[in-house]
């Protein structure tokens, strides 16, 4: 599975439910950009999918954006800010 950023993971961990959930048994997740605490929660639901990843940013700020970070990756993938 391929995503821009490991925010918060719960749009990965609810992904990867649904692979499983159809028989997928050899699930990796590719990612640009993490915060550690996503990294910890794909790893405390989901502890045999590896996560592959160039680089873990500081964190998270209220907005649960990364910091420094991108930005919204669908904002900025579709223009709508």
């Amino acid at each position: 599975m391929v995503v821009p950023i490991l925010a918060t993971a719960n749009t990965a961990v609810a992904a990867i439910d649904r692979l499983k959930e159809r028989g997928a048994i050899d699930v990796r997740l590719v990612c640009l950009i993490s915060a550690p605490q996503g990294i910890e929660h794909m790893r405390a639901i989901h502890p045999d999918v590896p996560i592959w990843t160039a680089a873990i940013d500081e964190g998270l700020d209220e907005q649960a954006f990364i910091v420094p970070g991108l930005g919204d990756a669908g904002d900025r993938a579709y223009g709508t800010k």
